[in-house]
Protein backbone atom coordinates (compact mmCIF):
# COMPACT_ATOMS: atom_id res chain seq x y z
CA UNK A 1 0.00 0.00 0.00
CA UNK A 2 1.43 3.07 -0.78
CA UNK A 3 2.00 5.49 2.10
CA UNK A 4 2.47 8.75 0.46
CA UNK A 5 0.94 11.47 2.03
CA UNK A 6 -0.88 14.49 0.10
CA UNK A 7 1.20 17.17 0.62
CA UNK A 8 -1.00 21.06 1.08
CA UNK A 9 0.36 21.86 -2.46
CA UNK A 10 -1.74 19.02 -3.94
CA UNK A 11 -4.44 19.45 -1.73
CA UNK A 12 -4.99 23.57 -2.49
CA UNK A 13 -4.70 22.45 -6.62
CA UNK A 14 -7.57 19.83 -6.00
CA UNK A 15 -9.64 22.25 -3.90
CA UNK A 16 -8.81 25.01 -6.58
CA UNK A 17 -9.91 22.67 -9.43
CA UNK A 18 -12.93 21.50 -8.22
CA UNK A 19 -13.86 25.36 -6.89
CA UNK A 20 -14.05 24.47 -3.79
CA UNK A 21 -17.49 21.89 -4.31
CA UNK A 22 -17.35 18.14 -3.21
CA UNK A 23 -16.96 16.51 -6.82
CA UNK A 24 -19.27 14.12 -5.90
CA UNK A 25 -22.45 15.75 -4.37
CA UNK A 26 -21.81 18.91 -5.62
CA UNK A 27 -21.96 20.80 -2.20
CA UNK A 28 -19.99 23.79 -1.11
CA UNK A 29 -16.89 24.18 1.00
CA UNK A 30 -17.97 27.28 1.94
CA UNK A 31 -21.58 25.91 3.52
CA UNK A 32 -19.73 22.29 4.93
CA UNK A 33 -20.01 21.89 8.42
CA UNK A 34 -16.71 19.67 8.30
CA UNK A 35 -13.58 19.84 6.71
CA UNK A 36 -13.45 18.74 3.15
CA UNK A 37 -11.09 16.48 2.24
CA UNK A 38 -8.46 15.20 -0.60
CA UNK A 39 -10.48 11.80 -1.92
CA UNK A 40 -8.08 8.55 -3.53
CA UNK A 41 -10.86 7.98 -6.88
CA UNK A 42 -8.78 4.41 -6.89
CA UNK A 43 -8.34 4.07 -2.88
CA UNK A 44 -4.53 3.89 -1.63
CA UNK A 45 -5.51 0.60 -0.37
CA UNK A 46 -5.93 -0.81 -3.66
CA UNK A 47 -2.92 0.85 -5.02
CA UNK A 48 -4.03 4.14 -5.87
CA UNK A 49 -1.33 6.50 -5.65
CA UNK A 50 -1.86 10.41 -4.48
CA UNK A 51 -1.56 12.15 -7.87
CA UNK A 52 -3.60 14.39 -9.24
CA UNK A 53 -5.18 11.87 -11.54
CA UNK A 54 -6.34 9.94 -8.65
CA UNK A 55 -7.52 12.72 -6.49
CA UNK A 56 -10.72 14.15 -6.08
CA UNK A 57 -12.39 16.92 -3.53
CA UNK A 58 -14.63 15.60 -1.80
CA UNK A 59 -17.07 16.51 1.13
CA UNK A 60 -16.50 14.33 4.65
CA UNK A 61 -19.74 12.68 3.79
CA UNK A 62 -19.22 11.54 0.34
CA UNK A 63 -15.66 10.55 1.67
CA UNK A 64 -17.06 8.17 4.55
CA UNK A 65 -19.61 6.06 2.13
CA UNK A 66 -17.35 5.69 -0.29
CA UNK A 67 -14.58 4.99 1.83
CA UNK A 68 -12.21 2.02 -0.53
CA UNK A 69 -15.42 1.09 -3.11
CA UNK A 70 -14.63 1.06 -6.57
CA UNK A 71 -17.86 0.29 -7.52
CA UNK A 72 -21.44 -0.79 -6.09
CA UNK A 73 -24.67 -2.01 -7.53
CA UNK A 74 -27.36 0.09 -10.10
CA UNK A 75 -30.76 -0.02 -8.11
CA UNK A 76 -31.92 -0.27 -11.44
CA UNK A 77 -30.65 -3.17 -12.76
CA UNK A 78 -28.88 -5.01 -9.98
CA UNK A 79 -25.47 -4.93 -12.15
CA UNK A 80 -22.53 -4.15 -10.38
CA UNK A 81 -20.93 -0.71 -11.89
CA UNK A 82 -17.65 1.19 -11.60
CA UNK A 83 -18.56 4.30 -9.38
CA UNK A 84 -18.35 7.68 -10.89
CA UNK A 85 -14.73 8.96 -11.54
CA UNK A 86 -14.41 12.52 -11.65
CA UNK A 87 -11.04 12.52 -12.95
CA UNK A 88 -12.63 10.80 -16.45
CA UNK A 89 -15.74 11.11 -16.73
CA UNK A 90 -18.65 14.42 -16.64
CA UNK A 91 -20.70 15.00 -13.78
CA UNK A 92 -23.60 15.59 -16.24
CA UNK A 93 -23.52 12.83 -18.22
CA UNK A 94 -24.18 10.97 -15.20
CA UNK A 95 -26.46 12.99 -12.97
CA UNK A 96 -29.04 15.97 -12.78
CA UNK A 97 -30.56 17.87 -10.34
CA UNK A 98 -34.47 16.44 -9.11
CA UNK A 99 -36.93 19.58 -10.39
CA UNK A 100 -36.50 21.21 -6.77
CA UNK A 101 -32.58 21.28 -7.17
CA UNK A 102 -32.62 19.28 -3.70
CA UNK A 103 -31.98 16.30 -4.66
CA UNK A 104 -29.15 14.52 -6.98
CA UNK A 105 -29.98 11.79 -9.85
CA UNK A 106 -28.24 9.08 -11.46
CA UNK A 107 -28.73 9.19 -15.08
CA UNK A 108 -26.52 6.18 -15.92
CA UNK A 109 -25.67 2.96 -14.23
CA UNK A 110 -22.63 4.58 -12.64
CA UNK A 111 -24.41 7.67 -11.86
CA UNK A 112 -27.02 5.50 -9.99
CA UNK A 113 -24.82 3.59 -8.23
CA UNK A 114 -22.87 6.66 -7.10
CA UNK A 115 -25.67 7.87 -5.68
CA UNK A 116 -26.77 5.15 -3.43
CA UNK A 117 -23.06 3.97 -2.03
CA UNK A 118 -22.03 7.50 -1.62
CA UNK A 119 -25.56 8.23 -0.48
CA UNK A 120 -25.70 11.78 -1.98
CA UNK A 121 -28.77 12.61 -0.67
CA UNK A 122 -28.31 12.41 2.67
CA UNK A 123 -31.02 14.03 4.77
CA UNK A 124 -28.53 16.89 5.89
CA UNK A 125 -27.38 17.70 2.34
CA UNK A 126 -30.81 18.02 0.62
CA UNK A 127 -31.51 20.39 3.79
CA UNK A 128 -28.45 22.51 3.10
CA UNK A 129 -29.33 22.67 -0.73
CA UNK A 130 -32.86 23.60 0.08
CA UNK A 131 -31.71 26.60 1.89
CA UNK A 132 -28.94 27.25 0.00
CA UNK A 133 -30.82 27.21 -3.41
CA UNK A 134 -33.99 29.48 -1.71
CA UNK A 135 -30.74 32.12 -0.79
CA UNK A 136 -29.48 31.43 -4.40
CA UNK A 137 -26.81 30.13 -3.75
CA UNK A 138 -27.33 26.53 -5.05
CA UNK A 139 -26.61 24.56 -8.05
CA UNK A 140 -23.50 25.60 -8.67
CA UNK A 141 -22.99 27.43 -12.01
CA UNK A 142 -20.61 25.35 -13.16
CA UNK A 143 -21.41 21.46 -11.93
CA UNK A 144 -17.78 20.07 -13.83
CA UNK A 145 -15.25 20.82 -11.76
CA UNK A 146 -12.40 22.19 -13.93
CA UNK A 147 -9.11 20.09 -15.88
CA UNK A 148 -6.00 19.57 -13.98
Amino acid sequence: MPSERVTEAIRRIVAARAQNYCEYCRCSGEFATESFTVEHIKPRQAGGESTLENLAWSCFGCNSHKHTKTDSTDPMTGQQEPLFNPRQQSWNEHFSWSSDFTEVIGKTPCGRATVEALRLNRPGVVNLRRLLFMAGLHPPENNEPTTP
